[in-house]
């Protein structure tokens, strides 16, 4: 588990996790996005608390394990300011078939998203900015299983 100021390296991922029983290796990468519900990005900037966030990146492996118990599973995120198309988060996994890698893959970057202490600000292009998980207005009482849909005002569920 890493969480970095300098860029990311799938292939350092993918050496972490690659095995003689894998016969599938899958990789995540989230990059920026120059675009977000039709406003222009020009820049993220990532914080994270990375005590906490490599402890959550490790409860999700363990996670995984438990339902996926043959997965090796490699995660790492960027902080402080990126440009857009760079890498922001990879996540490899290897598992002996695909289905299983694509699978955990996907559980993998869904439970980084809703429990990895890591914050982002969008910067866009009219100076204006946004401060969140990209997912609406952030509500520490919601449970990990709702998010706030911010043309609503409402929760609503995953």
């Amino acid at each position: 588990m890493i969480i970095t100021e300098e860029p990311l390296s799938a292939d350092l991922l993918i050496q972490k996790v690659s095995n003689p029983h894998a016969g599938a290796v899958l990789t995540f990468v989230g990059t920026v996005r120059e675009f977000t519900r039709g406003r222009r990005t020009v820049h993220l900037e990532y914080e994270a608390y990375a005590p906490m966030a490599i402890k959550k990146m490790k409860q999700i492996t363990e996670e995984i394990s438990t339902r996926w118990p043959s997965a090796r599973v490699a995660m790492a995120h960027r902080v402080g300011r990126l440009d857009i198309e760079e890498i922001s988060v990879i996540i490899a996994v290897a598992t002996p078939h695909r289905d299983e890698a694509f699978a955990a893959g996907r559980y993998a970057i869904e439970r980084l998203k809703a429990i990895v202490p890591i914050w982002k600000k969008e910067k866009w292009e009219d100076g204006s900015e946004w401060i969140g998980h990209q997912q609406g207005p952030w509500n520490p009482m919601a449970s990990p299983e709702t998010d706030a849909d911010p043309s609503s005002g409402k929760e609503q569920s995953r």
